[in-house]
């Protein structure tokens, strides 16, 4: 890489370097690429391209997610077993459930497994269902000990058990 280390925005420099946001400057490159190269999914054909010359600047940074079917396919499948095994929990536990409500807990353990930190809010809205039958749904499935609660309610996580 033979790009001159020179300040590209003066005044972008000074300011970031006032607000104490820059460690020492010229050392951006090295931090990019040792950051790259750490990941799961690089290999040599996702490198960063740098391209510089008297006026312009460029660089292209590769997305390190595409394409990684594998894990996309072991969360999904991962997904669908927690799905059913809470099915059929949910079933046992709660044998007075219609199909409609053994329907409606089952997408809330799915949004739950798939967004961990969703909000009842989002979740009522999701559904399409009053505040109260959301909160019904929840406490149900609490107090049969197939969800939990981690952390605050703001900022916590849905665990299901």
């Amino acid at each position: 890489m033979k790009i001159p280390s020179k300040r590209r925005n003066p005044i972008l420099a000074d300011i970031f370097s006032r607000l104490k946001c820059m460690e020492r400057r010229g050392s951006g490159f090295k931090k990019i690429l040792a950051d790259y190269e750490g990941q799961v999914e690089f290999d040599e054909t996702k490198m960063p391209v740098f391209e510089a010359d008297n006026d312009d600047f460029t660089l292209t940074l590769y997305n390190l997610n595409y394409g990684t079917n594998y894990a996309t396919q072991v969360n999904e499948n991962v997904i669908e077993n927690v799905i059913e095994i809470s099915e059929e929990k949910i079933k046992k536990l709660m044998p007075e459930y219609s199909k409609k409500k053994l329907a409606k807990a089952c997408e809330i353990l799915k949004m739950i497994s798939k967004i961990p930190n969703i909000s009842i809010d989002e979740l009522r809205i999701a559904l399409d269902v009053t505040d109260r039958t959301i909160a019904r749904y929840i406490s149900e499935l609490k107090d049969k000990d197939i969800i939990e609660r981690k952390g605050p309610d703001n900022g916590g996580e849905w665990k299901i058990k």
